[in-house]
């Protein structure tokens, strides 16, 4: 169920309480909204949020080539679209709702694998996922979903996980559900969490949110770890864009490196060591560009 009754909405006495909310870092283009570090010790497995509105048709706002392991992540349009070209799963356009997922596990170098589409500027949300044992050193996987790919239940859109029976295309680990919505001005919604999902946030890509989960553009809210449901109500004059995010708490600490997230630190000096690796090989195989200006993901 997406939406409760009214027998139950009456027995929900008390909002659930949000027990933090941060308008983040700002540079340029990128708005960090959360760290491994700090709100990512927090919300695990959702361990980094950036906020980005950039233009791609500019060669200086090009993203950095970098490395990952042990993570997954997931970067999300919320305005505007960015094209893809890929090897193995062929080319196109990621608008709103649509998205990139990519399990780093063993070991990853990509930031260049999507570049400027259509529209003058993109903005969206890239998420980092920390990985269970499980996981964090499977074989890398990509996939870049079009927006007329991804389900939809009422004014939300499954990215991860399943959500009032509507399943996300995403080969992402259980226990996660991550949803885009468009609320036009002044509806509501409500989020009933899953089972045992006791971890929640929400961000807010545009416009503006009231009621007791108040939140501005581009400011995120956590929630106190529970399985109540909560309400979402945009404002009364734009329509406003906003994703959610719930998880059954991840059950390990941190072990961090600068862009790499382990269960241990046995682990993370695994995934350190096949980065170091791959970016020999990154090095020897020199310009890896397509005709099209995008650089491919380098895995095994």
């Amino acid at each position: 169920m997406n939406q409760l009754s009214l027998k139950e909405v009456a027995a929900v006495s008390v909002a659930r309480r949000v027990s933090h909310r941060t308008v983040g870092v700002t540079h340029g283009p990128i708005t960090r909204l959360m760290r491994p570090g700090d709100l990512g010790q927090i919300l695990k497995p959702f361990v980094f949020l950036d906020l980005f509105d950039i233009d791609l048709h500019d060669p200086q706002s090009q993203f950095s080539i970098h490395p990952h392991s042990g993570l997954a992540t997931i970067t999300v349009i919320a305005d505007g679209d960015l094209r893809f070209d890929d090897p193995a799963d062929g080319s196109g356009r990621i608008a709103f709702g649509g998205f990139e997922w990519m399990r780093a596990g063993a070991g990853v170098w990509h930031g260049r694998e999507l570049s400027a589409g259509e529209s003058h500027r993109a903005k969206g949300f890239q998420l980092w996922i920390a990985l269970g044992p499980e996981h964090e050193h499977e074989t890398v996987e990509s996939q870049y979903m079009e927006a007329q790919l991804v389900p939809t239940t009422g004014p939300a859109r499954v990215i991860l996980g399943t959500y009032d029976g509507m399943r996300s295309p995403a080969r992402a680990p259980d226990g996660l559900t991550y949803l885009m919505l468009r609320l036009p001005a002044g509806a509501q919604w409500t989020f009933v969490p899953p089972d045992q999902q006791t971890v929640a946030w929400l961000a807010v890509a545009s416009g503006e949110l009231e009621g007791d989960t108040a939140a501005k553009e581009g400011e995120m809210l956590l929630f106190e770890q529970s399985g109540q449901p909560f309400t979402v109500q945009a404002g009364p004059i734009d329509d406003t864009v906003l994703v959610i995010g719930s998880a059954v708490p991840h059950a390990h600490e941190l072990h961090l490196g600068r862009y790499s997230v382990h269960t241990s630190a046995e682990s993370l000096m695994t995934g350190e060591a096949n980065i170091e690796r791959l970016r020999k090989l990154l090095i020897a195989a020199g310009d890896r560009r397509l005709q099209s200006g995008i650089v491919p993901i380098l895995k095994d």
